[in-house]
């Protein structure tokens, strides 16, 4: 029987983990968290804010998703939506979910987060 996600996965391009890191930590605000070693070998790198993490492998060939997508919930959206802007990174609202305030955004690699509040 499913309990919970433990964690959800992303791709990135070979040599992107700085950029990954820069995002992930310093404008998402979230915490990088060591890999295995025999996973580290691999490179990318993980990322955890309380009991969300957030995985980012390394894919030879990448292309990022600009459909699929990890949705995050958040508290007090439109602060968080404000941390991303000054931050440098786009927002674009969407109001087409009843019952939540949500945005998108794309981490360096373009790979598409949905980051909603229920309201």
């Amino acid at each position: 029987m499913l309990a919970a996600v433990d964690h959800v996965q992303l791709a990135a391009p070979p040599g992107s983990e700085d950029l990954l890191r820069a995002y992930y930590g310093d404008v998402l605000g979230m915490t990088e968290i060591p890999k295995p070693p025999a996973l580290a070998a691999r490179g990318g790198c993980w990322f955890r804010a309380g009991a969300v993490q957030l995985h980012l492998g390394v894919e030879d060939g990448f292309r990022p998703a600009t459909k699929a997508h990890p949705g995050l919930r958040v508290t007090d959206i439109e602060a968080y939506a404000d941390r991303l802007t000054a931050r440098g990174a786009p927002v674009t609202w969407d109001d087409n979910l009843p019952g939540h305030r949500r945005f998108y955004s794309r981490d360096p690699v373009g790979n598409r987060l949905e980051f909603l509040q229920p309201c």
